[in-house]
């Protein structure tokens, strides 16, 4: 908001200059963003989004009055002497889009403005066009009312019907753009068609010009939602939509009027024509807060003296009662009635904030307050995750933080089948249509967005919240492409394989305390015969149903190939459910054991297995029937080729032995490597070599 300097010193005679005012006025809350000297010294302010009220020269005034208990010399809203009606029908067909609408005929010449009101205008950064234009311009930027002017001999039947747009209709706008509307946009229109989009523009075929003689004059409060709604869809913003869609006030569109005729009167530019027609089906009553001194003092950590309070509060145009309950002997309270523009103030806390802005956040004690109880532990979520990110950390991996939201296509292959990712309402664009059902799309983009620029070798991970048929749940996912570990010059750059990502999924799993195995899956993001199951390790027949933990495998090319990334290069993921982990986890303590006092014995076997068998179900089924003394299994070697079938596969397996309280014997070991051997001939046809 560009405000004028001089403009601000009519309203409010502030000491210093415009660089101590935006100083002054900083320190409540206002970021200065430039100040430009000069004889219409200017200074641009940023306005957060929920105070609309300090959008205009007024609003910044009432600030600058609470600074330096100083009264706001208000506008001038003398309502000039009327002439003969002219007929002029308005009707609310909506009101819960517009809950007030009011508009004025006036006989107009128009011309060019004053030098002081163009002046001022420039200096705001406002165009000066003409003395009618511009007295709605003007309007705008000392009250912050929105304004628009109508040839009144151009609208059809000589009235006003604010409605929707019907369908199929367009309305050609002052930009010179046909625009199509929605049945759910608001219009102004005359008894044939659409002449204005409510709170944004106005229409070319009721636009003013050098011959126009008579004007309607619009002043409305719209309803800030459908505001902002119409001017997205339209790609349209204007200074009026910026305002409305931020929350106007329902008051002040007689006022605007009031002081657009003050200002036509004071110009020789025009007189009204009748009173004003004030459409106001639901009038609203201005909200009463409670406030209580103990409050302020809590809040805030500093009692404030209540006179004090009740200055800054009425600076600020809050109205203020004082009341004494017989409960609270020694604390004042208050009824606070709040201003129709102070759209942002609706509880308590509201206007404990507005006292301890003005009465000053330096002046507050920086003593921390007294604990009377311990801190609470954090919850068991964090350690873990902090304790998931340390692991794939130091396997190599770079922690990436994608969006939540991504586009329908890219979350297609991700999501359960016969289900659709959750839609977001109203997206900001395609690109962020819906929720993720999982964290690899935005890591596969990532990933696809380093490979572009050169990163051959890629390790990402996330750890955050999906959203499936289940509902928001977490996840932590990595995607890894190029070499295994880093270059060195003795050995060619290994590729990585799908048993480094296993590995590295195997590892989360440990280091929460699951003891997980990996089994065959069908995933439909991942290559069907390079995708795996992990899942939580069945120790017996009898035991509980195995917990799913997530999946591991190499990603479909075409999904890669899809979002960027080069073809004929591997990705390799694998997403695991952090509740599942959770949920499965027995403990993270470490057992420290004493080195063994007693030697090992080791087995060396080869069996003849089928090849499509894995690895982890032969070691299942060693496991379960090897004695206690079994310390270790080990694959050492795998062979296909001469001397082996068709269709099998020589797995060489080492098998560790080691008893804590004695030497072992080799009856006891060869005892027990022959019942491992007939194990798996019995269960898998396996035989040995």
């Amino acid at each position: 908001m560009r405000i004028v300097y001089p403009w601000l010193c009519d309203l409010v005679r502030a000491p210093g200059n415009p660089e101590s005012i935006a100083h002054e006025i900083s320190l409540r809350g206002f970021e200065v963003a430039s100040i430009e000297p000069g004889s219409n010294a200017v200074i641009d302010f940023e306005i957060t989004a929920n105070r609309p009220d300090c959008m205009s020269h007024v609003g910044i005034a009432r600030e600058a009055s609470a600074i330096w208990a100083l009264p706001v010399q208000m506008p001038d809203i003398t309502t000039p002497e009327a002439g003969p009606a002219m007929p002029l029908a308005v009707t609310i067909e909506d009101p819960d889009l517009c809950p007030r609408y009011c508009a004025q005929v006036f006989e107009v010449r128009l011309g060019p403005s004053p030098q002081w009101m163009a002046d001022r205008l420039t200096a705001a950064g406002v165009r000066p066009i003409s003395n009618i234009v511009d007295v709605t311009n003007y309007v705008l930027l000392e009250l912050g009312q929105p304004m628009h002017a109508f040839d009144y001999e151009r609208l059809a039947g000589h009235a006003i019907v604010v409605r929707r747009a019907r369908p199929g209709e367009r309305i050609r706008t002052l930009d010179g753009v046909d625009r199509p509307l929605e049945a759910d946009m608001l219009v102004i229109a005359d008894a044939d068609r659409a002449s204005a989009v409510g709170g944004l523009m106005g229409g070319h075929d009721s636009e003013i010009g050098p011959t126009t003689r008579f004007i309607a004059l619009e002043s409305a409060y719209f309803h800030p939602p459908s505001i902002r709604r119409t001017s997205k869809r339209l790609g349209l913003k204007t200074e009026a939509s910026i305002r409305f869609e931020r929350g106007g006030d329902v008051a002040a569109p007689p006022v605007g009027i009031a002081r657009a005729a003050a200002l036509f009167q004071a110009m020789g530019a025009g007189r009204p024509l009748g009173t004003v027609i004030d459409r106001y089906p639901a009038p609203r009553k201005a909200a009463q807060v409670r406030l209580r001194g103990s409050r302020i003092a809590r809040l805030l950590g500093q009692a404030v003296p209540p006179a004090d309070v009740e200055r800054i509060l009425r600076a600020l145009g809050f109205a203020v009662e004082p009341e004494r309950t017989s409960h609270e002997p020694h604390d004042h309270s208050w009824v606070v009635t709040v201003p129709t523009f102070r759209v942002d103030v609706a509880r308590e806390a509201d206007l404990v904030e507005e006292v301890g802005r003005h009465y000053g956040f330096d002046r507050l004690p920086i003593t921390f307050p007294a604990l009377t109880a311990p801190q609470p532990p954090p919850p068991a979520q964090i350690a873990r995750d902090r304790l998931i990110r340390q692991v794939l950390t130091a396997a190599g991996f770079s922690e990436s933080a994608t969006f939540a939201f991504l586009e329908k296509e890219a979350s297609a292959p991700f999501c359960e089948p016969g289900v659709d990712a959750p839609a977001i309402a109203n997206p900001l664009s395609e690109k962020f249509a819906v929720l993720r059902p999982s964290l690899l799309p935005g890591l596969v983009d990532a990933c696809a967005h380093n490979r572009r620029r050169e990163r051959k070798d890629i390790r990402l991970f996330e750890a955050g919240s999906r959203f499936t048929s289940d509902g928001e749940g977490r996840a932590v996912a990595f995607v890894w492409s190029g070499a295994a570990e880093g270059p060195h010059w003795s050995a060619p750059a290994r590729a990585v394989d799908f048993f480094d990502a296993s590995g590295v999924a195997e590892a989360i799993c440990e280091a929460v305390g699951v003891d997980a195995e990996l089994a065959p899956a069908n995933v439909g993001f991942l290559v069907p015969g390079r995708a795996a199951e992990l899942h939580t390790r069945r120790h017996s027949p009898t035991a509980e149903a195995a917990v799913r933990l997530g999946v591991v495998g190499t990603l479909v090319p075409a999904i890669a190939e899809a979002r960027g990334f080069p073809a004929g290069e591997d990705v390799f993921a694998a997403e695991l459910d952090l509740d599942a982990l959770a949920s499965a986890a027995t403990s993270t303590d470490r057992l420290v054991e004493s080195l063994p006092r007693y030697p090992s014995i080791v087995r060396d076997i080869s069996m003849l297995v089928d090849d499509a068998l894995p690895a982890a179900t032969v070691r299942g089924t060693i496991r379960s029937m090897a004695p206690s003394t079994l310390v270790s299994i080990a694959e050492f070697d795998r062979y296909q080729g001469k001397g082996v079938p068709d269709g099998r596969v020589s797995l060489s397996l080492r098998l560790t032995f080691r008893a804590s309280d004695r030497t072992l014997t080799d009856d006891e070991v060869q005892t027990a490597t022959a019942r491992i051997v007939e194990a798996l001939r019995g269960s898998h046809g396996a035989e040995q070599r």
